[in-house]
C-alpha cells in the first residue's frame, strides 16, 4: 500500500516538483527572446504578492509569488494582452522599440513563444539520457507473459508466449500500448492479431469492465484482459544511442497524452481521470515517499505534460499565440487586436473554468453535488 504524508508535505514536495519546471519553462522563453535582442522586464515565478524579489544589471526585475502555480516573463513591448503595438509603444525612442517583443519579425516572437515548451522537452530528453546511460532503456515487448485464470484473455484462448502484434488494427511494438488501447474497449468485441510460433492467429476478446483505483481521485471503469507482461528489460545503449532513443521515450510520451486527451474528448475515457493541483499534490506527496530516482522521474514526466498543455491551441497559452502568430504569417499582417483581445479573454475563462473542474474533480465534489441536487 502506498503510504500518503499529510496535506502540508504533499503541497511542499508538489512546489519542490512545479517550480523548478516553471523556472525551466519561463528560462527558455527568457534566454531566445534575450538572443533577439529582447528586454526582459520582469520574471516571474508563481504568482500573487511577490515574497522575494531583485533586479539584475540589464534592469529585469526578478521575483517569486506566493502561488507556486506558474509564472511569467514579461518582455518589453508586451503592453496588451495580445501583445499588440499601441500608441504607447509607437511613441518609445527608436533605439528602445527595437528592443520590444513586437519590433521583431513574426518567425523570432513565435521561437520565442515556443521556446518555453521546447526547454520541458529538452529537460526530459537530458534526463531520459542520464537515466538511460546508467541503468539503461527500460524495454517490455509486447508479448504475453501469463494469462489470469478465467479472465477474458483466457477465455479467448491468449496464452503465456503470444505476441500481440495490433489490437483493432493498430501496430502494437510495446506492452503499455496495450492497456491504451484495451481500457477504452470494456465490454466490446476486440480484435487481437497474436503471433504464436510460426503462425499468425486473430482472436476476438472482449475486455471486461473493472474499477480501478485512480491515484488522488475516484476510482474509474476500464476495460481489462487479464494478461500480464513479461520481465522489463533494462537494454544497455552505446553513447550514440542515448539521444534518440530519449527522443523517442518522450515522443511516446506526448503520443500517450495526445491519445489521453482525444479518448476524454470523444468520451471513451472518464473525465475522472484529469487531474488538476490538488491531485498533482497528493500524488507528489506518494512519490516522494519512494526513491529519489522516481521523484526525478516524476518530474520529468510532469515536464512533459506542462510542454504539452502550453502548446494547445488556447488562447493564454502559448499554443494560442503560436495560432495567431501562424495565422499572421499567412496573412502577412497581425490578427485584429479587437479579435485577439476577445480570444484572449475567452480563452482566460475556459482555462479558469478548466482548472476550477479539475479542482472540484479531485476533491470529489461532484458526486456531493449531484448527491445534494438529487
Amino acid at each position: 500500500m502506498i503510504q500518503t504524508p499529510g496535506i502540508l508535505w504533499s503541497i511542499l514536495f508538489f512546489a519542490l516538483a512545479i517550480a523548478p519546471l516553471i523556472f525551466i519553462h519561463e528560462m527558455g522563453h527568457y534566454l531566445v527572446g534575450r538572443w533577439f535582442g529582447v528586454k526582459a522586464e520582469v520574471f516571474s515565478i508563481g504568482f500573487g504578492k511577490p515574497i522575494a524579489a531583485w533586479s539584475d544589471v540589464r534592469g529585469a526585475r526578478w521575483q517569486v509569488g506566493w502561488m507556486p502555480l506558474g509564472g511569467y516573463v514579461r518582455f518589453a513591448g508586451d503592453m496588451t494582452a495580445a501583445s499588440e503595438p499601441s500608441a504607447e509603444w509607437l511613441s518609445l525612442p527608436p533605439e528602445e522599440r527595437n528592443r520590444t517583443f513586437q519590433s521583431k519579425p513574426v518567425w523570432q516572437r513565435a521561437l520565442i513563444v515556443l521556446a518555453g515548451p521546447a526547454t520541458n522537452f529538452l529537460f526530459a530528453i537530458i534526463v531520459f539520457v542520464g537515466l538511460f546511460s546508467f541503468y539503461g532503456e527500460p524495454r517490455v515487448d509486447p508479448v504475453v507473459g501469463a494469462v489470469v485464470p478465467g479472465s477474458a484473455a483466457a477465455r479467448a484462448d491468449l496464452r503465456p508466449g503470444d505476441r500481440i502484434l495490433a489490437i483493432d488494427g493498430n501496430v502494437i511494438s510495446r506492452y503499455d500500448q496495450i492497456a491504451m488501447i484495451v481500457q477504452v474497449r470494456a465490454n466490446r468485441p476486440t480484435l487481437f492479431l497474436i503471433e504464436r510460433g510460426a503462425s499468425a492467429i486473430n482472436l476476438s476478446v472482449t475486455p471486461e469492465a473493472q474499477k480501478v483505483d485512480n491515484p488522488g481521485g475516484e476510482p474509474v471503469m476500464l476495460g481489462r484482459v487479464g494478461i500480464m507482461s513479461g520481465p522489463i528489460r533494462m537494454v544497455k545503449l552505446q553513447p550514440w544511442e542515448l539521444p534518440g532513443s530519449a527522443v523517442n521515450f518522450t515522443g511516446q510520451a506526448v503520443g500517450g497524452m495526445i491519445t489521453g486527451l482525444r479518448q476524454i474528448i470523444i468520451g471513451e475515457r472518464s473525465v475522472n481521470e484529469l487531474g488538476g493541483p490538488v491531485k498533482m499534490a497528493r500524488i507528489s506527496g506518494q512519490v516522494a515517499m519512494g526513491t529519489p530516482i522516481q521523484f526525478l522521474f516524476f518530474m520529468t514526466m510532469i515536464s512533459i505534460n506542462l510542454g504539452f498543455i502550453n502548446l494547445l491551441p488556447i488562447p493564454t497559452l502559448d499554443g494560442g499565440h503560436l495560432m495567431f502568430y501562424a495565422a499572421e504569417a499567412v496573412r502577412r499582417k497581425p490578427v485584429g487586436l479587437r479579435a485577439q483581445e476577445w480570444a484572449f479573454r475567452s480563452g482566460l475563462v475556459v482555462l479558469l473554468g478548466f482548472m476550477l473542474f479539475v479542482t472540484v474533480n479531485d476533491l470529489g465534489l461532484w458526486n456531493r453535488l449531484a448527491g445534494l441536487i438529487g
